[in-house]
């Protein structure tokens, strides 16, 4: 079954930290943009972070730069997300999502590019 899983997602207090991972399944991260979005209830979809294919372009969003770090590993099939400094307003679902990028050294935060594959979403909670 090919997917993407997310994992890492609970309940920390503010300030804390947590680090969430997407581990691809029956396919290869190698090639794909990998990036990882956010939606709080009643809110719209969030571009937070994104990794070109290679590893060697990173992008975030103002609303995280600075306390997040995207990375990837393609040997381990695997890209994470860690979170520092959380604040109540980082409290949303967070989702990873890939597009086939092979040949570009950058990546970008617009959702509608990532039309390969899409994670369940994993709750992030912030809270005191």
């Amino acid at each position: 079954q090919l997917q993407l899983v997310e994992s890492g997602g609970g309940v920390v207090q503010p300030g804390k930290s947590l680090k969430l991972s997407c581990a691809a399944s029956g396919f290869t991260l190698q090639h794909y943009a990998i990036a990882w979005f956010r939606q709080a209830p009643g809110q719209e979809r969030e571009g937070i972070s994104c990794i070109s294919s290679t590893g060697g372009h990173t992008d975030y969003a103002p609303s995280v730069e600075g306390r997040f770090t995207i990375s990837r590993e393609n040997a381990k099939n695997t890209a994470w997300l860690q979170m520092n400094s959380l604040k109540p307003e980082d409290t949303a679902v967070y989702y990873c999502a890939t597009v086939w990028d092979p040949l570009n050294p950058f990546c970008d935060l617009l959702g509608s590019r990532y039309d390969g594959y899409w994670g369940q979403g994993t709750q992030v909670s912030v809270s005191s």
